[in-house]
C-alpha cells in the first residue's frame, strides 16, 4: 500500500507520499505511472516524494511525471508540497524545500482550511536562445528556449492556435531535444498579461504550470514585450509573476483535496 495525498497548484494536480512509505527506488517508476493513470489509478500530472526537514536540512522532494520519468522541478507542485508540510506542522510560513533545480523558498501568504496561497521565489531563469524558428506541424514557430530550472519551449504567436495540444507533443520529443521539453504557447495580451498554454514533458497537457509560466514571463521580458509584473492567464486563472533583482517570484495557489492508500502490485507491465 502507498499512502498518499492529493493536492493541486491551479489544477495542475499531484500525488504526494513521504518519501520513507514509498516503494523501493527501483518500483519508483512504475508506480509512478499507476499511481498517476486517470483512469486505473489515483490520478495526477506528477507524483512528489516528500522529506521533512532534519537537522538543520530542509525539506526536500523528488518529482515523477505521470509517464514514471524523473523530473527537476514543478513550481505548482513545489506549493503543493509546502502545503503538505504545512498541514502537518512540518513548516512555519516561511517554507525552504530542496528540489532538483535546487533549494527554493516560499512564504505562505494565507491559509483558508485545506486551501493556500504561497509566493515563491522562482530564482533567476536563463534565456538560452531569444529567437528561435522551428518547425512543427507543418506551422514555423517563433521560439525562445528558457531554462528555470528546467528545459522549456515558449513559443509566441498571434492566437492560441487550434491543435496546440498536437503541436506541443510534436515539439516536446522534437530531435532539437534530446532529453525533451516542456512546451508553452504565448499570446501577449499587453505589457501586463500574458495568454499561455502548456504542455508538459512527461506529462502532457495541463491546465497550468509553475516554471512553463514563470519561462513566458521572462522569454517576454527579454523580447522586450512584458514590465517588471505581469498575469499569467491559464485554463486554471491568473498566476501572478513578477521579477525583482534578477529573481523571479510566482504566486498562486496550492489545495489539499484527498488522500488515501494505493494498492501497487509492484509488477511494472501490469501497472500501464
Amino acid at each position: 500500500m502507498i499512502p498518499f495525498t492529493k493536492a493541486h497548484g491551479a489544477r495542475n494536480d499531484f500525488l504526494l507520499t513521504w518519501a520513507h512509505e514509498a516503494p523501493p527506488e527501483a518500483l519508483l517508476e512504475a508506480a509512478a505511472r499507476a499511481l498517476c493513470d486517470r483512469r486505473a489509478g489515483v490520478g495526477a500530472d506528477g507524483w512528489l516524494l516528500v522529506r521533512p526537514p532534519s537537522q538543520g536540512s530542509p525539506a526536500s522532494i523528488r518529482l515523477f511525471n505521470s509517464d514514471g520519468s524523473e523530473a527537476e522541478i514543478s513550481g505548482n507542485g513545489t506549493r503543493c508540497a509546502a502545503a503538505f508540510l504545512c498541514d502537518a506542522g512540518l513548516a512555519g510560513p516561511e517554507v525552504e524545500i530542496a528540489t532538483g533545480a535546487g533549494v527554493k523558498r516560499l512564504r505562505l501568504l494565507e491559509r483558508q482550511g485545506m486551501r493556500f496561497e504561497f509566493d515563491m521565489d522562482m530564482g533567476g531563469v536563463e534565456i538560452l536562445e531569444l529567437h528561435t524558428v522551428m518547425e512543427a506541424g507543418g506551422r514555423t514557430l517563433d521560439c525562445t528556449l528558457a531554462w528555470p530550472g528546467n528545459p522549456q519551449c515558449a513559443v509566441f504567436v498571434d492566437a492560441i492556435p487550434e491543435g496546440w495540444e498536437r503541436l506541443g507533443a510534436e515539439l516536446e520529443r522534437h530531435p532539437r531535444f534530446p532529453n525533451r521539453t516542456n512546451v508553452s504557447f504565448v499570446r501577449v495580451a499587453d505589457r501586463e498579461n500574458l495568454e499561455v498554454r502548456f504542455y508538459e514533458r512527461g506529462a502532457g497537457a495541463t491546465e497550468s504550470s509553475g516554471t512553463g509560466s514563470t519561462a513566458a514571463f521572462a522569454a517576454a521580458r527579454a523580447r522586450g514585450l512584458a514590465g517588471e509584473r505581469a498575469i499569467v492567464h491559464t485554463p486554471a486563472g491568473p498566476l501572478r509573476l513578477r521579477v525583482e533583482q534578477g529573481s523571479y517570484f510566482l504566486t498562486g495557489p496550492a489545495e489539499i483535496v484527498a488522500g488515501g492508500e494505493f494498492y501497487f502490485s509492484g509488477d511494472a507491465a501490469n501497472q500501464r
